[in-house]
């Protein structure tokens, strides 16, 4: 199953949707992370080798355990053979 299968499935229970929009910033580093792993097609270990640093922390990383540095992400990317891109958007509350 695909990361999007999986998110779209679990998204219709009502509880989890809850907390998931509650943590939804945390979420989208995490998921953003292990999207562009897995596109490149790279284990956390071969990430961890291009970092320069352990699988475990490539795994707090992905897993949001740890508020990832600008210079982390950079590297990250670099690992990845992406392109780190941040963007901030407007929040609109609904009433």
């Amino acid at each position: 199953m695909k990361l999007d299968e999986l998110k779209q499935e679990l998204m219709q229970r009502a509880d989890l949707r809850t907390e998931y929009e509650a943590l939804a910033d945390q979420f989208s580093i995490a998921e953003a992370l292990i999207r562009a792993r897995t596109e490149a097609q790279m284990t956390q270990s071969e990430v961890a080798d291009k970092m320069r640093t352990s699988q475990s922390y490539v795994a707090k990383l992905e897993g949001g355990q740890v508020s990832p540095s600008m210079k982390a992400l950079q590297r990250y990317a670099a690992a990845t053979g992406s392109r780190l891109k941040i963007s901030l958007e407007r929040h609109i509350e609904q009433v």
